[in-house]
């Protein structure tokens, strides 16, 4: 032992070892709280090391990796509004707002004390906050669903409550400075304008755009006194002789080759209508050619009563026969793959239709339709991309769960691959083959991917034609300006199974219980 350095008598006595440290340091953070909870002799130790009491809870609690000014303290005119602690008043802390508020005052003779133009912030800050709301989330509480199996349950962010208003707020006059086409307007007034805007049967998701000019027009489109959905006498009466075109026209197949596949539109005939609204309103704003492609469903009703395409040619076919049997090429296709073309006419306009012909795999059409629609631009030397259009159609379940669709949307800005803007027309039947939205996709829409790309999506209530030719026109107009893709999500059903043949009350009874009592568009 005289041999041993002192260096290797401490190391072999002491219990100053590293595997003691976590140990040594739990006695240290007892003995700063309260010394006696340590033994004498680690109360001598731990008194010699000469640390002050903090030092030692310190050292014990370890180091913080919190920000020293967090969280911050806002104290702007947005937040006070939120917890109505408002400052002092003054230039900064009320801003442009006092100063309308004090003018439009003056202009009737009115004398306001601070107190009361601090009031008359408040409240106009709180009304544009919760108009914005309803811009934003107003499309989630909108009347969609012609079934009513949506679930509608109400959003705190569109709940005047949830801004500070009470019942007895809702009508006192709020300035809104021509917000919503109203220099005035009282708390219950303002939520009735929004709601039926942005929640009926028609409504609009938008405020994805980051582009201000995009955004901006489509607002003003649909935002404001005057810009209800209305039609003329003439133009109601157009509407319904192409619903009753439709449907008639899958009753007849119905009963006349009952069981026999034909994917039929029943249920979401408001297609219709709101095709030959596109033609129209695109034929008027210089559309000249329309490339269009679509999936089995539906397909027999837009030959026959959008393309064109004679109803003897059609029967003939269910009954084995071919429309042009000189173009058939060895043993032919099913009647709801065939395609065609044809040209129709509005106010003079004349525009050339093909519906591109279909196999079995959905959503494969679509770079095929937009490719055609490339090619006829470059061969007319359409640099605009503003009079060759395409026009894609899709089943809910297929447009958000078929990959080739978010590649198409990807495709569409690029200079090499671009078409000036897709309309795509999701029928959405709210079911696919017999898989319910909430086990097929995770997001709240179909149309979720088209986000991705900041296109507009017009989501409407089949049951509702008039809100459903309405989204035509206006996403017509959208994509003749900008040259973008747009979106019209038409909420509707199937009536029967996913081919006429199925039995759907075996698979999704809930559902086609409520179908079975529901009347027809």
């Amino acid at each position: 032992m005289t041999d041993q350095s002192p260096n290797d008598i401490f190391k072999a006595s002491s219990f100053l070892q590293g595997h003691n440290a976590e140990y040594i340091e739990q006695l240290y953070a007892r003995y700063a709280k309260n010394p006696d909870a340590v033994d004498q002799a680690w109360q001598q130790f731990f008194r010699g090391l000469g640390d002050t009491d903090a030092d030692a809870q310190a050292e014990a609690a370890g180091p913080s990796w919190a920000r020293a000014d967090w969280p911050p303290q806002p104290s702007d005119e947005l937040t006070a509004a939120l917890d109505g602690q408002w400052g002092a008043l003054g230039p900064k802390e009320t801003g442009a707002a006092a100063d309308k508020i004090r003018a439009k005052a003056a202009e009737s003779g009115v004398k306001v004390s601070d107190v009361q133009v601090r009031q008359a912030v408040l409240d106009s800050i709180r009304a544009l906050m919760i108009i914005r709301a309803y811009r934003i989330r107003g499309h989630l509480v909108a009347d969609l669903d012609p079934l009513g199996m949506r679930d509608e349950t109400p959003h705190p962010e569109l709940d005047p409550r949830s801004y500070g208003f009470t019942e007895t707020d809702m009508d006192r006059p709020i300035f809104i400075d021509n917000v919503l086409g109203l220099e005035m307007a009282s708390m219950r007034e303002i939520i009735a304008i929004v709601k039926r805007t942005y929640c009926g049967t028609f409504a609009l998701q938008y405020m994805h755009i980051s582009d201000p000019e995009q955004a901006s027009w489509l607002k003003e489109r649909i935002e404001g006194y005057g810009k209800e959905i209305g039609f003329t006498r003439e133009g109601r009466r157009a509407i319904l002789n192409k619903l009753v075109e439709a449907e008639g026209f899958e009753k007849f197949l119905h009963v006349k080759y009952m069981g026999t596949k034909r994917f039929g539109l029943d249920g979401g005939e408001s297609l219709v209508p709101a095709m030959e609204q596109i033609i129209k309103r695109g034929g008027a704003l210089g559309v000249k050619d329309i490339v269009i492609g679509m999936p089995h469903r539906g397909r027999l009703s837009v030959l026959a009563n959008v393309m064109g395409k004679p109803y003897k040619a059609i029967f003939n076919e269910f009954q084995g026969g071919s429309f042009k049997p000189e173009d058939v090429d060895g043993s032919g296709d099913v009647k709801y793959h065939l395609g065609a073309s044809s040209d129709r006419e509005f106010d003079g306009n004349t525009v050339h239709l093909s519906l591109t012909a279909n196999p079995s795999h959905l959503e494969a059409v679509n770079p095929v339709v937009l490719g055609k629609a490339r090619a006829k631009q470059d061969q007319l030397g359409d640099d605009a991309r503003s009079s060759v259009m395409s026009i894609l159609l899709h089943g809910d379940a297929a447009f958000a769960g078929q990959g080739v669709v978010a590649e198409c949307f990807g495709l569409s800005g690029l200079k090499g691959h671009k078409t000036g803007g897709t309309i795509h027309i999701v029928v959405n039947n709210q079911i696919g083959f017999t898989t319910a939205p909430h086990f097929s996709r995770s997001s709240p829409y179909p149309t979720d991917i088209a986000l991705m790309v900041e296109a507009p999506i017009f989501h409407v209530n089949g049951d509702d034609p008039e809100a459903v030719v309405h989204a035509a026109k206006v996403a017509t107009e959208f994509r003749q300006k900008f040259g973008k893709d747009v979106v019209i999500d038409i909420f509707c059903y199937r009536r029967f199974g996913h081919n006429e043949g199925d039995e759907p009350m075996f698979t999704n009874p809930i559902m086609y219980k409520t179908i079975k009592g529901h009347k027809t568009t």
